[in-house]
């Protein structure tokens, strides 16, 4: 009789196709790991256990070689059974796990069970668990590397120390003004960091003891795309619209800065894209400085007006006597 031995379909936890891209399995332990974190279930054994088996699954599956082993070693349960009653042969000194794999040529009949096959071939074993302290089947809070890059290893000794880096994204705001912030690492712990002002893009922050056994945490700063300020160095530019009155006319108008709106004039007859520049309005740099901002000018034309203003408009065409495309005209 086919014995299962506590065999986990890793597809099937995932909710993938046995033929899926490494972007399909990432993109649903993602949204498996969100729906049954544990911070989200607080007190739910059931999303925990879920939780668990959802990173085991990921773990395997997202490495090409484990996957490829795991996949042999299920084809050889499905065609022949498992026999679970065997004893796995002892490992001769010096013998690595892979020793017994061939590559990616995996021998179940050494491995007593699916959760010594696991332990010894693929590389989940029992790890420590960071709530708590107690052991797990996996680590529970490994995050997926695209965010938290580290390794633990399989039986580390309590002085084990490790740094870790975690990417934190911020929008230009935070980033310009720091301060305070309370981040949730997916690892599940909250910390709230202390971020100094002025920060960019690539700029890190080293958190010390909170990496591993007592080694410290990096967060590495991406500042997101802002949809009116683009940074130019120690520079910050930005669009303004203006009618076309106002760029006939000049006068005053009101600009965005990371400080709040202000007043800046501009000259009659304004061309569009023409640039102004703002003193001391832009990014502050190390040395205690700060760049400008530079306003560039897009004359707007509205798309509805009133019959009152098609009538000024109308009247400002028969008597305007700018031409600009006379040398267009031979």
């Amino acid at each position: 009789m086919q014995n299962l031995q506590n065999f986990r379909d890793y597809y099937e936890i995932l909710g993938v196709p046995k033929d899926a891209s490494n972007e399909e399995i990432k993109k649903n332990y993602r949204r498996l790991a969100r729906q049954y974190h544990p911070d989200l279930n607080p007190g739910n054994k059931a999303a925990e256990e879920k939780f668990k088996d959802v990173n085991e699954a990921y773990e395997v599956l997202s490495d090409t070689a484990k996957r490829a082993q795991y996949d042999q070693f299920s084809r050889y349960w499905k065609q022949q059974g498992f026999a679970g009653k065997k004893t796995p042969k002892p490992k001769a000194w010096g013998e690595k796990p892979s020793d017994r794999t061939n590559g990616n040529q995996v021998d179940p009949s050494q491995f007593a069970n699916f959760e010594d096959f696991i332990n010894q071939v693929v590389g989940v074993g029992s790890r420590q668990d960071t709530r708590n302290g107690s052991n797990t089947k996996t680590d529970p809070f490994r995050s997926p590397n695209s965010k938290v890059q580290y390794t633990v290893p399989k039986n580390p000794p309590k002085t084990a120390r490790r740094d870790i880096e975690a990417r934190l994204t911020l929008p230009l705001e935070k980033a310009y003004q720091g301060g305070n912030e309370r981040i949730r690492l997916e690892d599940g712990r909250s910390l709230e960091v202390t971020m100094p002002p002025a920060m960019v893009t690539g700029q890190s922050i080293r958190l010390k003891n909170q990496g591993i056994g007592g080694g410290d945490l990096y967060l590495k700063i991406t500042v997101e795309p802002h949809p009116l300020f683009k940074l130019e160095g120690a520079n910050i530019s930005c669009q303004v619209p203006v009618t076309p009155s106002e760029a006939v006319l000049g006068g005053s108008v009101e600009a965005p800065t990371l400080d709040g709106p202000v007043k800046m004039t501009i000259p009659p007859g304004v061309r569009s894209g023409q640039r102004f520049r703002l003193a001391n309005k832009g990014y502050p740099t190390d040395n205690g400085k700060r760049g400008d901002q530079l306003v560039e000018i897009q004359i707007v034309t509205p798309k509805n007006i009133s019959p009152e203003e098609k009538e000024l408009y109308e009247k400002i065409r028969q008597i305007e006597t700018f031409k600009p495309r006379t040398d267009l005209i031979s």
